[in-house]
């Protein structure tokens, strides 16, 4: 788009105390007569752009109008083309960094090895996850509904809904929008979604609020555990909680205390222990526990 390209030219005579045409023509892949035409545009918007010819000629910009070669430092942005990078490792383009280049033309270092900050939003999923998000953020923009099959602890069921926000939330993707099913705000996870469809059904957009993503709102049960790991677990709880989340036991065992917020995922998260830990409370989790574990060791008897 031809706006895209004059961002670009002035971002590059921002950055560069002088360009050639040929310089320009090759960069954005025109012609000589577009880059003086797009030049003039410029010129019309107020922008104080001299042109000189012959040998060590070129395009620059007047020096009372430069404003510090650019108007983001080299650290912002290397901030934005990380941002940038980790929406394109979510689909596996590089559309967005190729809107970085436009904006950063002129500065290599900022496209090469100078970046400090590597960001990569894909997954095991990637390939499933990105004809997903392609599909909702088209439906999204061109407020149409979307259609699909949601899986749930409580069974799996057809949904139509308009979607307004793609989230990346707890190391996954979801979607709030309005269920139809359900008359209300709701936050899909896109791992449970299947069979995903725009429809043909065009909605007018309705005042669609911020959802609330802390913990205890989208995950409601408050569940106090204390359990006991081995020493050989101290890692992951590192990893996982952080320094400082368990107290250390004369026998060597660590003493774990959190509010966790998932009955099931509390007890899976446990197994994956295997043996390391020893649930002390809630006593009716532990309960459920040992039945689990009754009805294993009959199926592996």
């Amino acid at each position: 788009m031809r706006i895209n390209r004059l961002i670009g030219i002035l971002s590059v005579l921002l950055q560069k105390e002088k360009v050639t045409a040929p310089e320009l023509a090759e960069h954005f892949e025109v012609s000589r007569r577009t880059i003086s035409r797009d030049i003039e545009e410029l010129c019309k918007a107020g922008i104080p752009i001299l042109t000189t010819q012959g040998q060590g000629g070129g395009i620059t910009i007047m020096d009372g109008y430069r404003m510090d070669r650019t108007l983001l430092t080299s650290k912002e942005m290397q901030d934005i083309l990380a941002g940038l990078r980790s929406l394109d490792s979510v689909n596996g383009t590089n559309r967005y960094v190729q809107l970085m280049e436009k904006l950063s033309a002129g500065s290599s270092d900022l496209l090469t090895g100078n970046q400090s900050v590597l960001i990569d939003l894909s997954s095991w999923y990637k390939n499933a996850l990105a004809s997903k998000i392609e599909i909702i953020r088209n439906a999204i923009e061109s407020k149409i509904e979307i259609d699909f099959c949601y899986y749930s602890p409580k069974g799996e069921s057809n949904r139509q809904m308009e979607p307004y926000y793609l989230i990346f939330q707890w190391y996954n993707w979801y979607v709030w929008g309005w269920c139809n099913m359900r008359q209300d705000f709701r936050l899909f996870k896109l791992n449970r979604m299947e069979e995903v469809t725009l429809s043909e059904r065009v909605f007018e957009g309705r005042n669609c609020p911020l959802p609330d993503l802390s913990d205890n709102k989208v995950f409601p049960e408050g569940i106090e555990v204390k359990a006991l790991f081995k020493p050989e677990c101290k890692w992951r709880l590192v990893e996982e909680y952080g320094e400082g989340c368990y107290t250390e036991q004369e026998d060597g065992r660590l003493l774990f205390q959190s509010n966790y917020t998932n009955k099931d995922y509390l007890i899976d998260w446990l197994f994956s222990f295997h043996d390391g830990v020893e649930l002390l409370t809630p006593e009716e989790i532990r309960a459920e526990i040992k039945e689990i574990l009754e009805r294993m060791e009959e199926i592996y008897r």
